[in-house]
């Protein structure tokens, strides 16, 4: 194992930000998850004294005793945004003292860096061009993301959880937004960061970049192997397998939303449940189509003149 492989790409100027961001990310998650339990200890308590519960905020912060019920924006909120300003200017002088900008020579078209990465923001974008075709990867899948946010205050009907962290009451729109970002987006952004190495192969923290690798891995697509090999015939039964995902996936959420949010289902129309149902496992599509990629090295499932999924 070359550890010292793994240290060149961690301490790369590049690759700084990334390493900054995992204990970020944590501790800002701890931090959600710490308040939301405060909060839903007082939910709980609150909802057995109903004549407290009228004058009370469902938020421990900033009504515990001997704290101001009103936070003014003079001297409270300018206080802190000054001294996060000073902080942050401090981060970013001794940043740029200490490690040097990742700035290289003129680009030169007779000479392709290997591997040639995308900026950091655009490395998710770039890992899913493995798995799918370019305009699937980065054209309808990013336009699904930002559809997906847009609708978001349309398709959910939870009116708790407004105005203060909680877990009990947005079960479904926090686990959904953490596989969608942590699982999903940051893991992505880890992946394409240390993982993908020369060629964009894989390499394993620990593992020498040897440009001269070879993998011999045969990639078929699903319809060759079960013997289909018309085109025709590739796309109807492509049409089928992605069809039969949706269906069957959707009768499993329809299940789980009936057994474990009975409240928000009864809330929710016909449209509001199937966008719900649409964008969720579409979300869900993405680590099967990795995992059949990476397992048994399938590329495409349905296979058309115009598009590969």
């Amino acid at each position: 194992m070359d550890w010292r492989q793994l240290w060149e790409i961690c301490s790369a100027p590049d690759n700084v930000p990334i390493i900054a961001m995992i204990p970020l990310l944590a501790f800002y998650i701890y931090l959600a998850a710490k308040q939301a339990r405060a909060n839903d200890q007082l939910i709980a308590q609150l909802e057995t004294d109903p004549a407290v519960a009228k004058t009370h905020h469902r938020k421990t912060w900033p009504f515990k005793q001997g704290w101001q019920k009103e936070v003014h924006v003079w001297p409270f909120l300018l206080r802190i945004e000054f001294l996060a300003a000073i902080i942050i200017t401090i981060i970013l002088m001794v940043w740029s003292i200490t490690l040097n900008a990742p700035l290289e020579e003129p680009a030169n078209p007779n000479l392709t860096m290997n591997p040639a990465k995308a900026p950091w923001y655009f490395l998710g974008l770039q890992e899913m061009l493995v798995y799918f075709d370019p305009w699937i990867a980065g054209v309808v899948m990013p336009t699904l993301i930002i559809v997906g946010l847009m609708v978001i205050p349309y398709i959910d009907t939870n009116p708790l959880g407004s105005g203060y962290y909680t877990w009990k009451q947005r079960k479904f729109s926090i686990t959904t937004f953490l596989f969608g970002f942590v699982i999903l987006w940051v893991s992505m952004i880890m992946i394409g960061t240390f993982i993908r190495g020369p060629g964009w192969q894989w390499f394993w923290p620990g593992q020498t970049w040897d440009h001269n690798r070879l993998i011999y891995e045969v990639n078929r697509d699903l319809p060759d192997i079960f013997g289909i090999t018309s085109n025709l015939g590739k796309g109807l039964f492509g049409a089928f397998v992605v069809g039969g995902y949706y269906v069957i996936g959707g009768f499993v959420v329809y299940s789980l939303f009936r057994r474990f949010m009975a409240k928000d289902f009864k809330r929710m129309s016909l449209l509001q449940f199937s966008l719900t149902q649409f964008l969720l496992l579409t979300m869900v599509a993405l680590p099967v189509k990795m995992g059949i990629r990476l397992l048994w090295h399938i590329k495409y499932v349905w296979i058309t003149p115009w598009f590969n999924v």
